[in-house]
């Protein structure tokens, strides 16, 4: 599927990669979807796969968008982080959320998941596809982050996830 340019065929590919992504874990017969992962990894099991889109979803996109839109100017990436220095923030993820049930973190997902579609709907498709639109967003756009942060990280996950229950 190609990438997104408008905001009907963002809504449509992100809820295309998030109805794959639900479809493969419950595909899974219950020893994969708890197993971990027989590869080294930063993510361990499928649990940990989705409170890692869960946390990008609530902390990166969703809080980034709030406070911009609210006139509270906020980097995408946390203090402390850069796009060359953020895998210490998905380890923190990860850990955050160690005790974290398979069945919260689908919650979870899927909760932050309605969020995001929710403050996507309420853009227009000058505000989301537009590079520039908001200063905030620098070169790029809005959409552009919101693709990053569902169909194209559902898709990394997909692959993680397959790789994982070919075993």
């Amino acid at each position: 599927m190609p990438r997104p340019r408008s905001k009907e065929e963002l809504l449509r590919a992100s809820a295309a990669s998030r109805e794959r992504l639900l479809g493969l874990i419950e595909s899974f017969p219950a020893e994969v979807r708890e197993g971990e992962f027989a590869f080294e990894d930063r993510d361990r099991n499928v649990r940990d796969v989705l409170v890692h889109l869960h946390e990008w979803h609530l902390l990166l996109l969703l809080d980034w968008e709030r406070a911009n839109t609210s006139g509270d100017p906020q980097p995408f990436l946390p203090d402390g982080y850069t796009w060359s220095s953020y895998a210490p923030m998905n380890v923190a993820f990860r850990d955050k959320h160690a005790d974290t049930s398979l069945d919260r973190a689908m919650d979870l997902y899927q909760e932050s998941y309605q969020d995001v579609i929710a403050m996507i709907t309420s853009h227009s498709d000058a505000e989301l596809f537009t590079k520039k639109y908001y200063p905030w967003t620098g070169s790029t756009s809005l959409g552009a982050y919101c693709v990053s942060a569902t169909s194209s990280h559902d898709e990394w996950a997909l692959k993680k996830l397959r790789r994982h229950g070919r075993g």
